[in-house]
């Protein structure tokens, strides 16, 4: 029903002409980097309760944007989970499992480009060039850069917009400031691409267009199940949040709601 859907809302509003898109889960695979550093400091500190489904239970129903404080708060809801902790305590077991040390390789290494770079390649011909398009992530500008850069597409944004910049979705800051650093208002014209409430909530609260996409570990589940892949907790979250309509991992589908 993606493409009756995409159909009605494309008649009704006029051609974005400017993309905004998340990293985690939409552009980067993090299901054994960041979502596996979350479990890892959680078990750490005995909080064996947690989960993948966890993780994912918390981020749909969203203010879970940076995984630092995820991750303390996940290992203070579990009755085994060390309370006394600090957030810098947490922050560094994290990092040792996300970035890894002399001897052991991080778990970042295992992250992949979702998207073909043929996709992202054209829908930045259909956005006027890299100043068309920006990156809106909570990731640390550091991560990030070393993500575009690794897999060779930093060449297609000139503006991202990190964890240090301010205040994380759902705060409409990061959408608000990317729109300000590529010189177009937050309006229809931008969409605003995520895979969780609070990147869709942070598009919509400043009038940008919102378009959720699923996570390949996801959209991998649903079709175990024989679901559709816009079926899941975190999905259907997005769209209660306003996501116009909801796209497999891979994102091809952006192309038909971006004119050639």
């Amino acid at each position: 029903h993606d493409q009756t859907y995409l159909g009605s809302t494309m008649a009704s509003l006029p051609p974005p002409q400017t993309l905004l898109l998340d990293m985690d889960g939409v552009l980067a695979e993090v299901s054994n980097s960041y979502r596996a550093s979350i479990i890892k400091t959680c078990h750490e500190y005995g909080a064996a309760s947690i989960t993948y489904d966890t993780v994912s239970e918390w981020k749909a129903r969203g203010g879970c944007n940076n995984d630092w404080v995820l991750s303390l708060d996940l290992i203070k809801s579990d009755p085994n989970g060390k309370q006394d902790l600090t957030l810098q305590q947490v922050t560094e077991t994290f990092e040792k499992y996300y970035q890894g040390d002399a001897s052991t390789p991080g778990l970042c290494d295992t992250e992949s480009l979702i998207p073909s770079k043929e996709t992202l390649e054209e829908l930045g011909r259909r956005c006027g060039g890299s100043s068309g398009m920006a990156i809106v992530t909570g990731r640390p500008r550091s991560d990030c850069e070393k993500f575009l850069k690794l897999h060779k597409i930093d060449h297609l944004f000139d503006v991202s917009v990190c964890m240090e910049d301010g205040p994380p979705k759902p705060d409409p800051f990061p959408v608000t400031r990317a729109c300000e650093l590529l010189g177009v208002k937050p309006s229809n014209l931008v969409v605003m691409v995520g895979d969780t409430p609070d990147d869709i909530r942070a598009g919509v609260a400043c009038g940008c267009r919102g378009v959720g996409v699923a996570t390949p570990e996801n959209a991998e589940l649903a079709k175990k199940e024989m679901r559709a892949h816009d079926t899941g907790k975190l999905t259907m979250a997005m769209t209660e949040c306003g996501a116009e309509l909801i796209l497999e991992p891979g994102f091809d589908g952006l192309l038909d709601l971006f004119p050639v």
